[in-house]
């Protein structure tokens, strides 16, 4: 079996977590994972003032973390790119899965986009649009039309919210997703998806996450899952 998160962040780049890069990748082998999907934040607390309304001319500096998490993981470990997208004005979150680096660099501000524009402009390269922890205060849950799925565990909510996400998500019929959300270095790796085939890539993981071929992780009492296999 392999393990992999598919919610994580790293400090430099995600203000709000301190976590250094190869901290992180030790963190995950030692826990047993096979490899993580790093999102840090793309939103308007992610960026100094100066990129505040044009995010996409510091989109290196975004692409730092991603580039070092490569350096120091080895050839069995797997790191692939991720976002964890808020807009202006609002608190919701969106989690991005197949992100290619080319495709970020020939982005706009992708901060304006609404929820819609978010989902037609993903689904247009294949990506896959998961609403992270939808109950935490100040959240809205938004038109499921424009989710492909829900996180439905997620290692920094309370075990109530987690558990109002999965009803939701089995209430709209989504296909739903775990992640630890770690941003420190005493986060415990808790979350992610067990899969019975290696992810290499980020076709593998949209593969998977399409096939519903995997098992959600959580810590017992984070979220009552019954043993939820997905598929």
């Amino acid at each position: 079996m392999y393990k992999y998160e598919l919610h994580c962040h790293t400090g430099g780049v995600s203000r709000c977590a301190t976590i250094d890069p190869k901290d992180l990748v030790r963190k995950y082998e030692t826990a047993g994972y096979s490899g993580l999907v790093l999102t840090d934040h793309y939103s308007p607390l992610t960026f100094l003032p100066g990129h505040y309304l044009r995010p996409q001319k510091a989109i290196e500096h975004y692409l730092s973390s991603y580039h070092e998490l490569k350096d120091w993981c080895g050839d069995g470990f797997t790191v692939l790119l991720g976002l964890e997208l808020r807009h202006y004005g609002v608190v919701n979150d969106y989690l991005i899965y197949g992100v290619e680096e080319d495709w970020l660099r020939q982005q706009k501000n992708m901060l304006l986009w609404s929820e819609k524009k978010v989902c037609e402009e993903m689904h247009k390269q294949g990506y896959l649009v998961y609403q992270a922890h939808p109950y935490r205060p100040l959240i809205y849950r938004c038109d499921p039309q424009y989710i492909d799925g829900i996180e439905v565990f997620n290692g920094h909510t309370d075990a109530h919210r987690n558990e109002k996400a999965l009803q939701w998500a089995k209430a709209c019929g989504k296909p739903m997703s775990s992640g630890s959300d770690t941003h420190y270095e005493k986060d415990i790796p808790c979350g992610g998806i067990e899969t019975l085939r290696p992810i290499r890539t980020n076709a593998d993981l949209l593969q998977t996450l399409r096939s519903g071929k995997y098992t959600l992780l959580c810590p017992e009492g984070g979220v009552d899952l019954a043993a939820h296999k997905a598929g």
